[in-house]
């Protein structure tokens, strides 16, 4: 079975956390998707038991080439050319709440162009404090997005920044494919694909129902100054870490 609505999840080494993820999919309202998985070089099979008992196609492509760039684009360009017309993301630490495919499917037929998504954090991570200092840090990256010159309508853009996720953003095929895809490189890939499509088409969406909880573990891997330089753009000081 194959459908229009294709799912991709970046993982690397998540063989303790990307059991939250599929759960988190096969608890969705709309399940009438394909769910393929760019395993990033790790080692474990943990997606591959769960594809026996899933409640929709489970696909599982390796992309050698580190980068969760590289992964994202691999993965679109392999639904497309197996049907896709409709894109939706998430990350392997993350937990899209229910109605999340239903919302993104809605998002994109709506539009026809790009959706994002609103992002909270994960309960089960972190206590009040430590959810309002990840809300803050957003809040404070969607601002510094918006008044940063660089992202400012003189440059080309088509319509105003948004705030834009990675891990809970949509897109259409046909979109997709007319902006060259997800930038394989540098990092922070997300901002750079939304400009490529923000000097494409003003078919930007928000919905606030399409809701994914996000892993709070960068603010544990880099600390708030240096999670809060990430969100700026600032790089995350000299320490690298991965936290796909």
């Amino acid at each position: 079975m194959r459908t229009d609505l294709w799912v991709v999840v970046p993982a690397y080494q998540e063989q303790d956390r990307i059991d939250g993820v599929l759960r988190a999919l096969a608890a969705q309202r709309d399940r009438g998707f394909t769910l393929l998985v760019a395993d990033n070089g790790s080692t474990d099979g943990t997606v591959r038991a769960f594809a026996a008992r899933a409640p929709f196609p489970v696909e599982v492509l390796v992309e050698p080439e580190k980068g969760v760039g590289s992964a994202v684009d691999t993965a679109f360009r392999h639904a497309i050319a197996h049907g896709a017309t409709l894109l939706a993301r998430t990350d392997a630490d993350c937990l899209p709440e229910p109605g999340w495919t239903a919302a993104a499917r809605a998002g994109l037929l709506d539009s026809g162009g790009l959706v994002c998504g609103r992002v909270t954090a994960r309960r089960d991570e972190h206590g009040p404090a430590g959810r309002a200092v990840f809300l803050l840090l957003v809040a404070l990256g969607a601002f510094f997005g918006r008044i940063r010159p660089a992202h400012h309508r003189r440059h080309g853009y088509l319509t105003p920044y948004r705030m834009h996720a990675g891990n809970n953003m949509a897109i259409t095929a046909e979109l997709y494919q007319a902006v060259g895809g997800m930038p394989r490189r540098p990092s922070p890939t997300d901002r750079a694909f939304l400009n490529r499509v923000r000097r494409h088409t003003t078919a930007v969406v928000r919905r606030r129902d399409m809701v994914v909880q996000n892993s709070t573990r960068r603010i544990r891997a880099y600390g708030v100054v240096g999670t809060a330089r990430w969100y700026l753009e600032r790089g995350a000081g000299p320490r690298p870490v991965d936290v796909r």
